[in-house]
């Protein structure tokens, strides 16, 4: 009977301490909260991912999405808790949906610096600053070689001093980003491309199907609307009344439509003259902020 009940009490002893052992390799973890708000909907091919980073190197905090209406999927993440409490920065950056890359991506879009148990991140020091943005732009076609439809192109250029300089100043933005104009004629955006250099022409000035045939135009931003005009649309057209926008889009971009950031824009006066300069004002949106709490 004795043996038996010192059997019994070294079993209840070896499963105290097995317990013990499981609890204490149990991580401990933290809750991430966000509350950021001007976040769009990037369709089911990109999400937003989040990262803290600790001695110099990202650690993710998880994935969501955002709706329509601009709600996150999920705000609040899970963390084990002594990464978090030592994590210096916070950053949101934007992957693919089936990503492999453990890595962030280019396309960042707000960091900001822990201060005690709060970071306050913004798309300023991570994307760009547009605080100073300007811009400059005439109507004019010089892809088609004639001059009965100038009010049916847009160049982001300056006449003021005669002939042609850059028309817009902007920052330089960070890699995994690049600018792009639009016109928004009857509440549909239509591209005129997407740069990084306001000084050049655009990335698709040789290949857009809706610039005229005799050249790709000039040495800066801008599209000639001449042929191949979308759906619902009739090429060559008059862009007074319509909307000149510049906008920051991800790169790459997935969308047909302008991005959440458009520092730049300008209502086309209805009663215009091509060949002469317009000058553009603020965008809708210049920065993205919010705050993250740990």
């Amino acid at each position: 009977m004795k043996k038996i009940l010192l059997t019994l009490a070294a079993v209840s002893a070896l499963t105290f301490v097995s317990c013990n052992d499981d609890d204490d390799n149990t991580p401990i973890t933290s809750n991430l909260n966000l509350n950021i708000s001007g976040l769009e909907n990037l369709g089911a091919e990109y999400v937003y991912e989040g990262w803290v980073i600790v001695n110099g190197l990202p650690v993710s905090t998880g994935t969501f999405s955002v709706n329509d209406s601009g709600e996150l999927s999920q705000s609040s993440f899970v963390v084990e808790a002594n990464t978090l409490a030592v994590a210096t920065k916070f950053v949101l950056s934007i992957e693919p949906t089936n990503d492999t890359d453990p890595a962030p991506a280019n396309t960042k879009i707000l960091a900001g610096d822990f201060s005690g148990n709060s970071a306050g991140v913004t798309s300023t020091g991570i994307v760009g600053d547009f605080s100073n943005a300007t811009g400059k732009y005439i109507l004019a076609t010089p892809t088609d070689g004639m001059m009965n439809n100038e009010r049916s192109g847009i160049w982001f250029l300056d006449l003021t001093t005669g002939g042609p300089t850059t028309g817009l100043s902007l920052p330089t933005l960070s890699a995994g980003w690049k600018y792009e104009g639009w016109v928004v004629m009857n509440g549909t955006p239509i591209s005129t491309g997407t740069f990084t250099d306001v000084a050049k022409a655009d990335d698709n000035a040789a290949a857009t199907n809706f610039k005229g045939n005799i050249n790709n135009g000039p040495g800066y931003p801008g599209e000639d609307y001449i042929q191949n005009a979308p759906d619902g649309f009739t090429f060559p057209t008059d862009l007074r009344g319509a909307t000149a926008v510049i906008s920051v889009e991800p790169d790459p971009d997935n969308s047909s439509k302008p991005f959440t950031l458009k520092p730049l824009a300008h209502g086309i006066p209805s009663d215009a003259n091509d060949h002469v300069t317009f000058s553009m004002g603020a965008g809708p949106v210049k920065e993205i902020s919010g705050t993250v709490i740990r």
